[in-house]
């Protein structure tokens, strides 16, 4: 266990900076990532030679292990750049950081051991059964949903022990998993965000986890939050970034185009219209930032957090990721047939509105926050996206 209740801060100059030097070359894939439905060589090998899959990874494991908010600002960059690129990084970088804090030291030193940070990818939610054995399990299921399967060295899925009421995570190699493709979706497919099964795989105790872990045998603070809390810093960053760049597109669209007979540059009722939006964004904006800057004043107390905050965690993702739907649903109906054509500002408006279907955005989660908020769930604690007794 973790001796320090301090969170550990990397500084993100170089970091972001890294990830803002790949700007260009991951706008330049993000089409054809988008047609094989998984991003390109060259976009994976640049991610991994910037350190960006390490970004969660414990300090002890040589990860950067990030602070929340310096999370937030990375993850806000790369999906700036490509919303696909940035949901990959997030999911797999997630899942090799709470591997490295909570996995055995067996395990650790197989999966952290090559001159590579490995990509774990995989589903946390809809458990399969694992069966105890001597010395482990046999882990069998199927999951949905896996992104970034198609990059990764190892799969991260749940499963409920047979008989009992415990469920942990199992890290299994990509060899164990058997692809069943079917992604074919509106949006984001350039994640590969595919189906898979496992059948029969033996998994050694040190390679799964209790699923509620929050204290780490590696690494400080951050991996206190649990897995749970730990997803609500990804899906926030990445809201972050691809609502910045729909809107910058607009402006960036609408610019090219000013002076021109008849374009809506010239109309009073769009430049109200465009400041309610811009106005929108910057709240929400504000209010996740507002949200983290108090977790990591936690954390770094030694505290680990009260029912409040994780309602206002899930709040800011959930009002973030909504936020950003209406703003791409606004530009969308701006940017007339631009809009309509196949080209950045439709992928934009795909991307949004298929990110808006992760559960820790859905209509449970804003149910329960405004119940709690309310104070009409005394004695009750978040569990996934409800409050339980």
């Amino acid at each position: 266990m973790s001796d320090t209740p301090r969170l550990h801060r990397a500084g993100t100059t170089t970091l972001l900076e890294r990830a803002r030097e790949l700007r260009p070359l991951i706008e330049s894939e993000a089409a054809a990532a988008e047609a094989q439905g998984k991003l390109t060589t060259p976009v994976v090998d640049a991610l991994h030679e910037a350190g960006l899959f390490g970004i969660w990874v414990p300090a002890p494991l040589g990860g950067a292990e990030l602070s929340p908010r310096e999370l937030l600002d990375v993850l806000e960059e790369l999906s700036y750049a490509d919303p696909s690129t940035g949901w990959v990084v997030m999911a797999s970088s997630l899942e090799n950081g709470t591997a490295g804090a909570y996995l055995g030291d067996e395990a650790v030193e197989r999966i952290f051991k090559g001159p590579r940070m490995p990509i774990i990818a995989g589903q946390g939610t809809r458990p399969g059964v694992a069966v105890r054995e001597d010395g482990g399990f046999r882990l069998s299921g199927q999951w949905s949903f896996a992104s970034g399967m198609l990059h990764a060295q190892y799969a991260h899925s749940l499963g409920a022990i047979e008989g009992t009421d415990e469920v942990r995570i199992f890290i299994t190699p990509i060899e164990d998993v058997k692809m069943l493709g079917n992604w074919e979706v509106l949006g984001l497919r350039a994640t590969g965000s595919i189906d898979y099964a496992i059948d029969g795989a033996f998994v050694p105790e040190s390679h799964t986890h209790v699923f509620s872990m929050d204290e780490p045998l590696r690494g400080g603070a951050l991996y206190r939050l649990g897995l749970v809390d730990q997803a609500l810093i990804c899906h926030s960053g990445w809201a972050l970034g691809v609502g910045r760049r729909v809107l910058d597109e607009l402006i960036r669209h609408v610019g090219a185009r000013a002076g021109r007979p008849g374009q809506i540059a010239d109309s009073h009722a769009f430049h109200a219209d465009f400041a309610r939006a811009e106005a929108k964004l910057r709240a929400a904006t504000a209010l996740v930032h507002e949200t983290w800057d108090d977790v990591e004043r936690t954390l770094d107390a030694g505290r680990k957090l009260d029912v409040r905050q994780e309602t206002m965690a899930r709040l800011a993702l959930n009002h973030i990721t909504w936020t950003v739907a209406e703003v791409a649903g606004f530009v969308h109906a701006s940017g007339g047939t631009s809009a309509l054509r196949d080209g950045l500002m439709q992928r934009l408006f795909r991307d949004v509105h298929t990110g808006t279907a992760h559960i820790t955005s859905g209509p449970q989660a804003l149910r329960e926050c405004g119940r709690e908020l309310a104070g009409l769930a005394q004695g009750e604690s978040w569990v996934l996206v409800g409050l339980e007794p």
